[in-house]
């Protein structure tokens, strides 16, 4: 029996695929696994026996990821399950700084009480005119789940799209329309494009990577929109830009004191994946996550761990080892085993930083004597045996 706890509300659609071995319990003490979506989790006491946490969604800037690994937890997310959710706002978005539609919403409530609304309408509407986005340039910085989709619906709208992306996946790759330019150098794009939206995880890397420079870098009828993570973009500095007209709109997803009311700024309250089907989909995923580490050993989609999968195991054992990427770990492994008389049928190993993860399906039960031996091995962080 596994259990598992909740620190969010998650889509009851995901929890149903759990399946009678499992229970939901209300205190993180005791539990195998931990649901997520927005709750911090820095400052918390995670239990010895905790095995995974899954962020139902795709940013994990609030699950401390080191303090993880290293108590042999391993934290997944959910990439592309809000991906549409999220598409779609950033287009709201654009729409939304191209013209001024806010404005004439406001316009709209103000006169309510105008009986000739319609006829002053017609004369008021060219305050609130703007511009198209067919035929505008529009640069994607970070082709993941999220960047494909914009670029590619932004080339069905009629849009010249330019793609930056230096780590891009093979998936990612294939996924991409060939109408997008692949630009080298991420200047390029804020010098040339009428639209930029950025689509890249947080990182120290990437912290603040619209900076000043950056800014000073753009047109000045430029629109910059920023669904992804706030710190990406130095704030601050865009709105002085945005006061001195050297941008033209910043369209953020994240409310803060810096941009709320600032001239020039579009925030809205975090709605990327506040969709009924964002929120269903990640669900899904990560349930499915769970239940893959926890009953196969498999893991996919860890953000702190390798990705590291042998499907559904078919021999007499298996054992799953979290470890440090160093050399000699597996040699010490295949001892321990070999002293106690088990042979390993296959085995996969994968790394990922400073960490690693070690599958081996062996031919017969493992008893808790090895599991500890394993355990004792320096520079194991967590041991499980599987089957």
């Amino acid at each position: 029996m596994f259990q598992y706890n909740c620190l969010n509300p998650i889509a009851s659609v995901g929890l149903d695929l759990f399946s009678d071995d499992y229970k939901k319990v209300e205190d993180m003490n005791g539990a195998d696994a931990v649901l997520v979506r927005s709750a911090a989790m820095h400052d918390l006491d995670l239990p010895d026996g905790l095995l995974a946490v899954a962020r139902a969604g795709a940013g994990v800037n609030n699950i401390p990821l080191d303090k993880c690994a290293e108590k042999g937890i391993v934290v997944f997310n959910t990439p592309g399950a809000n991906a549409n959710g999220v598409k779609e706002l950033v287009f709201a978005g654009m729409l939304y700084a191209s013209r001024d539609i806010v404005g004439g919403i406001e316009w709209c409530l103000e006169n309510q009480n105008d009986e000739n609304i319609a006829k002053t309408a017609e004369k008021q509407k060219k305050n609130f005119a703007g511009t198209e986005i067919a035929g505008k340039k529009l640069g994607v910085i970070g082709l993941g789940a999220i960047g494909v989709l914009v670029a590619n619906a932004a080339v069905h709208m009629g849009m010249e799209v330019y793609g930056y992306d230096p780590y891009i996946s093979v998936t990612a790759a294939w996924n991409l329309s060939r109408s997008v330019k692949h630009i080298s150098n991420v200047e390029d794009i804020y010098r040339e494009c009428d639209y930029i939206t950025i689509h890249v995880p947080l990182l120290d890397s990437t912290r603040k990577m619209i900076n000043a420079e950056a800014i000073a870098m753009m047109k000045p009828t430029a629109i910059v929109l920023n669904f992804a993570r706030d710190l990406l973009v130095d704030e601050e500095a865009m709105v002085d830009a945005l006061a001195a007209g050297k941008v033209h709109k910043y369209v953020s997803d994240f409310p803060n004191t810096t941009t709320v009311g600032a001239k020039g700024c579009i925030v809205t309250p975090h709605l990327g994946a506040s969709t009924a089907e964002s929120e269903d989909n990640c669900a899904i995923m990560a349930v499915r996550e769970i239940r893959d580490y926890l009953e196969n050993g498999n893991i996919v989609h860890s953000v702190n761990f390798p990705d590291c999968s042998m499907g559904a195991c078919t021999t007499a054992g298996r054992i799953g080892i979290l470890h440090r990427n160093v050399k000699g770990m597996l040699s010490q492994y295949t001892t321990v085993l070999g002293d106690a008389g088990i042979n390993i049928d296959a085995m996969a190993n994968k790394s990922k930083g400073d960490y690693a993860y070690a599958l081996l399906d062996v031919d017969t039960s493992v008893t808790e004597d090895v599991i500890e031996k394993l355990k004792s091995t320096e520079g194991v962080l967590g041991v499980r045996k599987i089957q």
